[in-house]
Parts: structure tokens; C-alpha cells; sequence
């Protein structure tokens, strides 16, 4: 079997560098093209199911792949959520920086050692084991494509899982907002990734092949 994962679409709180998480933020007017945009990419494709964050910046794209591919009902699993950013949430990335220098330096230097400050703050490590559950079970119950609509923080701790990549390594990969990336998944052989990221349907990038930084990370 296949996933099929895709990245939500951008919101203000990602083009004003703020920290998301858990916060069920809106699709801004770019978010909800590029989520028309990857679903019209993928029209008809022979999904088994399309499944998504409960978060609905995720579960919009969700919605209209399902519409495109004929997919009756779309699941919302809560183990795709985006990672708790604890007492960050709703913060700018440099009202963050101000008040937690050295966490925000080690986030970006040793990701995979921060906890989230704050009662809910998670971890890297936290949420690649409840994504990568779901993502098994998933393999279970299906033999054909599987679309997973999600987070940032998600999709890159699923791809340290699949590739057996350290957590140390989340800053080498780059999610576009609606970026699609293809995992096969063969009981008995290791997971084969054919696609990481792509968004050329989007249209964005131009000739210089580079995406914008987001801060609120």
C-alpha cells in the first residue's frame, strides 16, 4: 500500500511567523486555493480511504480530495494532530526567542531533545509515536493508496520513521503548504519514499526552486 500525505494549506498564522500547534487556525485565501489545487491534482486517483487531522486547516484538503477522488466520508484521526506547542502557541516566533532563547535555539539546532514548554507541550519523539501508529494501523486495514491529510511537524517525524532517519535530522526536510509525499509501505521490506514535498502543481515556486521560510515552526 501507498501514502498519500499531504501538508494543510497556509494560514495568516503561517505567513506572520506564528506558532500554531494544536490552535485550530483558518486557511487563509492561498490556503484554500492550494487545497483545491493538490485535490484537482489528484482527481480520480483510486483512494481506499482519505483520512486527516481533526484540525481543520488539514481536514479542509481532506474534504475536497475525497470530492475529486469520489470518496464517500473522510476520518478524522487525532493521532495526525500537529504537535502541542505548549505555552508557544499563538506566539510570533519573535516573542518566543525573547522569552525562551536558549529552548528556541536548541528547537533549531537539537530538535529532537525539546519538550514543548507548558502542561501539553509535546516532543518530537511524542508525536512520531503516536503518527506512526496510526500510520501502521492504517497499513493494516488497507491494501491500496491511503491520502493522510496533516502538520508539518507530522509528516517530517513520519518521514524520520520511514526512512529510519534520527529525529536530530527534522530540519533537513522542507514541507511545502499542500506538498505532497508518497510513501510505500510492503510487509517485510523497508518503506520506499517515491515523492517528498512536491508541489509543482501549485504553481509558486517559479525558476529559482526555493520555498519561503516559515517561522512559526
Amino acid at each position: 500500500m501507498r501514502f498519500f500525505i499531504v501538508r494543510h494549506g497556509e494560514t495568516r498564522w503561517n505567513t506572520e511567523g506564528r506558532f500554531q500547534g494544536q490552535r485550530d487556525t483558518e486557511l487563509n485565501e492561498r490556503g484554500v486555493a492550494q487545497s483545491n489545487r493538490v485535490a484537482e491534482y489528484l482527481a480520480e486517483h483510486g483512494f481506499d480511504a482519505v483520512v486527516s487531522s481533526p484540525l481543520k486547516r488539514a481536514y479542509f484538503a481532506a474534504e475536497k480530495i475525497a470530492e475529486r477522488c469520489r470518496v464517500k466520508t473522510v476520518e478524522k484521526i487525532p493521532a495526525f494532530t500537529e504537535i502541542n506547542h505548549g505555552d508557544w502557541e499563538g506566539l510570533l516566533s519573535s516573542e518566543v526567542s525573547a522569552r525562551w532563547p536558549r529552548l528556541i535555539e536548541m528547537w533549531h539546532s537539537e530538535p529532537h531533545t525539546v519538550i514543548m514548554p507548558g502542561e501539553n507541550g509535546e516532543s518530537l519523539r511524542s508525536v512520531q509515536i503516536r503518527s506512526a501508529a496510526a500510520a501502521a494501523e492504517l497499513a493494516e486495514r488497507y491494501s491500496g493508496d491511503v491520502c493522510v491529510t496533516a502538520h508539518d511537524a507530522v509528516i517530517k517525524t513520519l518521514v524520520c520513521h520511514f526512512l529510519n532517519a534520527p529525529l536530530s535530522s527534522f530540519w533537513s526536510f522542507q514541507i511545502a503548504n499542500c506538498g505532497l509525499t508518497i510513501v510505500e509501505v510492503i510487509a517485510g521490506k523497508p518503506p520506499r519514499m517515491s515523492l517528498m514535498g512536491d508541489a509543482h502543481y501549485l504553481g509558486e515556486r517559479g525558476k529559482n526552486f526555493t520555498l519561503p521560510e516559515q517561522k512559526g515552526l
